[in-house]
């Protein structure tokens, strides 16, 4: 796959979208390797970050033709141009900006807008969204995204916040196309005492918690 180009089939293999934050680049060289063989195949790096753009560099030069990298908290054109400067090839927004959907739209870049209230999601939808970051998810639990795909059935949504190996499974029993899954997947403790064994073991059960979805 292109190192810069978004692939979709990847993607459903497991539209898990793992948030990578405040790691340093030691780190990361030890983690992603893991996250790679246990079978993720979407990550998130949040542009706000102190060394995003770095990161978001290394990944995609080491693991680009095996992960979809992305970059989130993206809130105006300028991180946008960042993002995409660095090599993201999808975008993750915690709000509904009109002036970053159009533009992603018309890169054809995928963009997954942050939106809470049905008018926000079906904005979003309409903008062109490829999908809807629900988000903080966990505020209205699993029942909030059930019922909201009675009304909105055709938006496909990404539930982020609060989302764990303990629950995942039920957001997408409840109708999520995906999640988005920060320190419930990327453990700050593990990663803190750089206990690579136990967050690989981590990993490997979180994908399976999910891959029978």
């Amino acid at each position: 796959m292109n190192k810069n180009s978004f692939n979709a089939e990847l993607f459903d293999q497991l539209p898990v979208v793992g948030i990578l934050r405040d790691v340093s680049m030691e780190d990361a060289a030890r983690i992603l390797p893991l996250y790679v063989e246990a079978g993720f195949t979407t990550i998130e790096v949040p542009i706000n970050c102190d060394n995003a753009e770095q990161l978001i560099q290394y990944i995609v030069s080491n693991c680009g033709d095996r992960l979809n990298v992305g970059a989130g908290s993206v809130i105006d054109v300028s991180d946008l141009d960042k993002a995409l400067g660095a090599g993201a090839c999808f975008i993750v927004t915690p709000v509904v900006d009109e002036e970053v959907i159009s533009s992603c739209v018309g890169q054809g870049i995928p963009v997954f807008p942050g939106a809470f209230s049905p008018t926000e999601i079906a904005k979003a939808w309409k903008l062109g969204a490829t999908m809807v970051k629900v988000f903080p998810a966990d505020e209205l639990g699993i029942g909030y995204i059930k019922a909201l795909k009675a009304p909105l059935k055709g938006i496909k949504l990404l539930p982020t916040g609060g989302i764990s190996i303990d629950n995942a499974r039920s957001y997408f029993k409840a109708g999520a196309q995906g999640v988005g899954v920060s320190t419930g997947l990327f453990k700050s403790e593990l990663i803190r005492n750089k206990d690579w064994d136990r967050l690989r073991a981590h990993f490997v059960a979180f994908y399976q918690a999910v891959q029978n979805r």
